[in-house]
């Protein structure tokens, strides 16, 4: 899928909390560092996975599900095979009448939960990652990283 440009910046912008479903405790893992670079970006950052449930992650305490979150969320950043995305998706609408974006990240994607989302008017990205656009969009993508179309978790 294709998204425009002002599209993607105008949902990074708009969005303050997000909850990360599948984010790990293992630092070279790409959904702890997305999750942590989003918080150092000032979003409020609420981990979901649970294996981790009651630990503290980024300052905040890992949840088993997204129906433990009690607190409004703008966004909810998928990192799950896309075969787990619908129950996931259902859960979100359910949990978070004021979502506004089901944001499902890079090798994800299923097109029958986005079309529930979307029926509810919640926007929907799939098969790409918020660290990744909010570089491209905000001017941080350094020469190392620009372009090489490789993806890598190596240090």
């Amino acid at each position: 899928m294709t998204y425009d440009d002002s599209f993607l910046k105008s949902v990074l912008q708009r969005t303050r909390v997000i909850a990360v479903v599948g984010v790990s405790m293992n630092p070279v893992r790409p959904s702890y560092y997305v999750a942590r670079y989003l918080g150092l970006k000032g979003y409020r950052v609420i981990p979901v996975n649970p294996g981790h449930a009651g630990k503290i992650l980024f300052g905040e305490t890992v949840r088993g599900a997204l129906s433990e979150i009690d607190v409004p969320v703008d966004m909810v950043d998928i990192f799950r095979r896309s075969e787990a995305v619908p129950p996931i998706v259902k859960a979100a609408l359910d949990q978070f009448p004021d979502l506004k974006t089901i944001w499902m990240q890079i090798g994800v994607e299923h097109a029958e939960a986005a079309a529930m989302a979307q029926a509810r008017g919640v926007d929907v990205i799939m098969n790409r990652c918020p660290k990744i656009e909010y570089q491209r969009l905000f001017g941080e993508l350094r020469m190392g990283g620009f372009a090489t179309g490789v993806i890598s978790s190596k240090l």
